[in-house]
């Protein structure tokens, strides 16, 4: 199991059976922008400045691939661990710009095995953004307590549910 918060999920999203249902392109931010980019694609489906702080820390899980966005590398050591290793890493390592042949991208100064994109790093610079990694980085249930209420959140985007649709909360190994 790879951890993290319990998230809640309603059924009743249901596949398009043509393109002329489905969201267009431009729904997630372009990683290479800033955070007036990251902020104007998520204000316009409804979401905050902590709400936007939250999902991106999803960033802890995973890596980028070359062959699908470009980018390239994990963010951290333990990319198959839901935690706030995402905050704390992005606070605590010194980032360099990634020299290479592929788009810009930052690299942990002290091993350059870790990456952080543009996008990423706005969470750092842009003050309001900030205070928000700050705190999940100090706090994982903060966290994923947040994590948590964005996520069902960004599920349920665009669906309309009965008002007496079941909620499931799915347990975790713990």
């Amino acid at each position: 199991e790879l951890g993290g918060p319990t998230v809640r999920w309603r059924p009743g999203r249901s596949d398009s059976k043509t393109a002329a249902h489905c969201t267009p392109d431009g729904r997630l931010p372009d990683a290479a922008q800033g955070a007036g980019h990251v902020r104007d694609i998520f204000y316009r489906m409804g979401f905050g400045d902590q709400e936007i702080a939250a999902l991106i820390g999803a960033h802890a899980l995973g890596r980028c691939h070359p062959t699908r966005s470009g980018f390239d590398g994990p963010w951290n050591a333990s990319p198959t661990a839901f935690t706030n290793f995402f905050y704390t890493e992005l606070l605590d390592d010194k980032w360099v710009p990634k020299k290479w042949d592929g788009p810009f991208q930052y690299v942990d100064k002290q091993s350059g095995a870790f990456m952080m994109l543009p996008a990423d790093m706005a969470l750092k610079t842009d003050p309001v953004f900030r205070r928000h990694v700050e705190r999940y980085a100090a706090d994982q249930d903060a966290f994923f307590a947040d994590f948590a209420r964005a996520f069902a959140k960004l599920l349920e985007l665009g669906v309309s549910f009965p008002a007496d649709a079941p909620v499931y909360e799915f347990k975790t190994l713990e």
